[in-house]
């Protein structure tokens, strides 16, 4: 399907619009920052990428193909990636590595560290107001809500919730890093 049927409304700044061309993009994007998985924090990366994509949709000119704007969002999201990659000096996993990493997933899975929760509640208290909002409502929502629906509740526009939700997760990756807790040691044990 040309994602670009939602491209005129979302130049006209509907918000509505810009979530249907997310629900269609989201998957596709997020596959193609699949073999920076291991190394670097895809979810973030992606989220970033949306709102940029919603920044500079206005900004787009049309080259006659298909999926233009999801085009240009999947290099947006590439470049963000390799940006992580550099900043971080990690090294992006080839697709079958990771395919092979993922069937070796079968390992037992550990038991929850009572610490560590402590210490992320804790950090998660001390977040401004508007980030803790749309941290919480989004860990509430568990999935079931699209994030212009959480947005819409909280009183937000979608990019400012996705700004809210990214500032969350960093400040508490910063809070936990402060107190010596290495998040992708945590994640990975």
């Amino acid at each position: 399907m040309d994602l670009d049927v939602y491209l005129a409304a979302i130049l006209g700044g509907d918000t509505r619009a810009f979530g249907g061309w997310m629900s269609g993009a989201e998957p596709r994007v997020r596959d193609s920052l699949r073999s920076f998985a291991q190394v670097i924090d895809v979810e973030a990366v992606l989220q970033e990428t949306l709102l940029r994509t919603w920044q500079v949709a206005p900004r787009l000119v049309a080259d006659g193909r298909p999926n233009g704007l999801l085009r240009m969002a999947i290099r947006i999201g590439r470049n963000l990636a390799i940006s992580e990659v550099r900043r971080t000096k990690a090294t992006p996993t080839d697709g079958d590595d990771l395919e092979a990493a993922l069937a070796a997933g079968d390992r037992p899975i550990s038991a929850p560290d009572p610490m560590l929760r402590k210490a992320i509640a804790e950090c998660r208290d001390k977040l401004p107001a508007k980030p803790r909002q749309a941290l919480d409502a989004r860990l509430a929502s568990a999935g079931a809500q699209d994030d212009d629906d959480l947005a819409t509740a909280l009183r937000m526009k979608v990019n400012t919730f996705l700004q809210n939700f990214t500032r969350a997760r960093q400040l508490i990756a910063d809070c936990l890093h402060k107190r010596g807790i290495a998040i992708d040691q945590e994640l990975g044990a």
